[in-house]
């Protein structure tokens, strides 16, 4: 997963909204979107899952909390021993959404990473390349790529610019509207002029190419859209489109239950 925007309490009918791309390579085997059991989390979830290393990029469960992974963008990355695709079965593990002491004593073990886990009340975001490590998030829209949260990477300020708008205008009973509108702004291809493009090692070709909210590529690119709400009503409603090379678009799928009381 490599950007996401998330809203709390900016909405009185939708006091969380989750939108995210996840980019990788298309030959990584995947399974999509669906429930299934996690000894992880020690529950149910909801998520896609990496058949290759295991665990998942974006989870959410029946009570509608949601956690995301993004890793942090290095020119030679080191491998960590364990894979980054737990980190959001562990944060769903811990009823209080916080599971800081458990993370922050395997921080180490995992490549760069940013973790945020999500409610309709709070967030919470720990990264093992930030300073200020493990740190609570309330009211506001923020965004997260490849960097530590909130860094102003164009293709970040340009997707919550446009999900801050898209949610001023959201109407009430109006949710798979919303859903399909988020899901068309981050099909967003435009690329970030030379100028205004971080520098994080990987040269001015591949800054670029990953420059765009959508990433169009033969072997890479932006493989599943990802949106997650949760309405002031109880309802929770998530959809992802699926891509294949090129920006190709696969399949759809929607799921959308009333959270337990």
């Amino acid at each position: 997963m490599c950007l996401i925007v998330f809203s709390l309490r900016q909405h009185p009918d939708f006091p969380l909204v989750v939108a995210a791309n996840r980019d990788e390579f298309f030959q990584r085997p995947t399974a999509a979107m669906d429930w299934w059991t996690s000894e992880t989390a020690g529950r149910e979830v909801l998520a896609g899952r990496d058949l290759l290393s295991g665990g998942t990029w974006l989870a959410v469960d029946i009570k509608g909390r949601v956690s995301a992974v993004t890793n942090v963008r290095e020119a030679s990355p080191v491998p960590g021993p364990k894979s980054r695709g737990e980190l959001p079965l562990l944060a769903l593990a811990d009823e209080t959404g916080t599971p800081e002491s458990l993370i922050r004593e395997q921080k180490n073990q995992y490549s760069g990473f940013n973790l945020v886990s999500l409610n309709t009340q709070h967030g919470w975001y720990f990264s093992n390349h930030d300073a200020h490590a493990g740190r609570h998030v309330h009211r506001g829209t923020y965004g997260l790529s490849n960097h530590l949260l909130q860094t102003p990477w164009p293709k970040l300020l340009r997707l919550r610019n446009s999900v801050t708008g898209l949610l001023a205008s959201a109407r009430p009973g109006t949710t798979a509207e919303l859903h399909q509108n988020l899901i068309e702004r981050l099909y967003d291809t435009t690329p970030a002029p030379d100028r205004e493009l971080p520098d994080t090692g990987v040269g001015l070709d591949r800054e670029r190419f990953l420059s765009s909210p959508f990433i169009i590529g033969k072997d890479y690119g932006t493989r599943a859209t990802t949106v997650v709400t949760a309405s002031a009503s109880g309802e929770i409603r998530v959809t992802e489109q699926e891509w294949g090379p090129e920006g190709k678009k696969q399949d759809t799928r929607a799921f959308c239950w009333q959270q337990p009381a």
